[in-house]
């Protein structure tokens, strides 16, 4: 019997796994990926590993930083809401806050999409979204694998991403150099961002019994709009800060953890932190969520966010000038806190 390598798979599709559909489907979203080439991309989309090339003439001793994530259980709410096009942006800017922290320049990504059953447009609007938030920050998207397994993943999907970066190594921000009396700049954040959906959607949907459609006035919007509102992408800030050579210090990204868990990431020996709750407004989701579901003050603290997607440590004296990179970047901002000694500990004053 002849081998048509080009047949249909029919055996395989009525196992759950259409490979037709899944190159039909990338062949529609390849000329927006192919969007976010830089000059150092050498592979085509579709080879079997992604290639950059460095530019040497640009870094002394570069040093790479990486960085993988998970939207998580955020997509439950995409699906819930049929809308599947800001995902690829959760996904990306999350992964680029976690490299940029560390003063890193954001340059290649890679996505993953886990799915029980590959289906239009849903998977389109993920992919698009990967690649406008790459083309926004002038990040290629070098390469990517979609998993189709309806064993697994019934009618849901996850969505996962690898961020690859680079930094000098004599610049790298590692909090080191942060001390007793210098302060702590929140950057706002547009709410959730990837990070406390499994309790949020627990109090919202079964504790509350509200809906994704549910229009709350204290919102103004409805659930799922407030709850899907994309992460924050802070790198040009941070960008504009490093190249004017602002002394910033140490950064902490705000995600799964809260304030208490992530700033003790950067903090060195011998200092802590005191934060003032409320120095950036706690969003209406927020209180939503608490008052929903009767969550202790320091548990929302300790699990969401709370409007502040980033803390950046700078010595006092250059408070305002930081601040100014924030605001002319399009950030909201504020000094939510000082750094004390102490024993890298987190302390949440004002606590209702």
């Amino acid at each position: 019997m002849a081998d048509d390598s080009q047949g249909q798979s029919n055996a395989y599709r009525a196992a759950g796994v259409d490979i037709d559909l899944a190159h039909a489907l990338l062949d529609r979203v390849k000329g927006k990926i192919a969007s976010t080439r830089q000059p150092g991309a050498l592979a085509p989309i579709g080879g079997f590993g992604g290639m950059f090339r460095i530019d040497l003439t640009k870094y002394r001793r570069p040093v790479m930083v990486q960085s993988v994530d998970s939207v998580g259980t955020k997509v439950l709410v995409a699906l819930l809401m049929d809308k599947h096009d800001t995902v690829g942006h959760d996904i990306v800017n999350h992964c680029i806050n976690d490299i940029a922290v560390q003063g890193a320049e954001p340059v290649t990504f890679l996505d993953y999409i886990g799915i029980g059953s590959l289906r239009s447009p849903l998977y389109e609007h993920v992919l698009e979204g990967v690649a406008d938030a790459c083309a926004a920050q002038d990040v290629t998207v070098i390469g990517g694998e979609t998993a189709e397994m309806a064993g697994m993943y019934g009618e849901d999907y996850d969505l996962v991403g690898c961020i690859t970066g680079i930094v000098e190594e004599d610049q790298i921000i590692s909090g080191d150099l942060i001390r007793p009396g210098h302060v702590a700049i929140g950057l706002a954040s547009s709410g959730l961002h990837t990070n406390g959906f499994s309790l949020a959607r627990k109090v919202l949907f079964e504790t509350c019994g509200y809906s994704v459609d549910t229009d709350l006035d204290a919102l103004g919007e409805t659930v799922g709009e407030a709850l899907l509102h994309p992460h924050v992408c802070y790198w040009q800030a941070i960008k504009a800060a490093l190249a004017e050579k602002l002394p910033l210090h140490g950064i902490a990204h705000i995600t799964g953890g809260g304030l208490y868990d992530n700033i003790p990431r950067v903090l060195p020996e011998g200092t802590a932190v005191e934060i003032e709750a409320g120095a950036l407004p706690v969003l209406p989701i927020f209180q939503a969520i608490q008052a929903g579901g009767n969550v202790d003050p320091s548990e929302m603290y300790r699990v969401f966010n709370m409007g502040v997607g980033m803390v950046w440590f700078v010595p006092e004296e250059a408070a305002e000038t930081g601040l100014g990179f924030c605001t002319a970047a399009g950030f909201d901002a504020a000094v939510v806190g000082r750094v004390v000694a102490g024993d890298q500990r987190v302390t949440i004053h004002g606590l209702g």
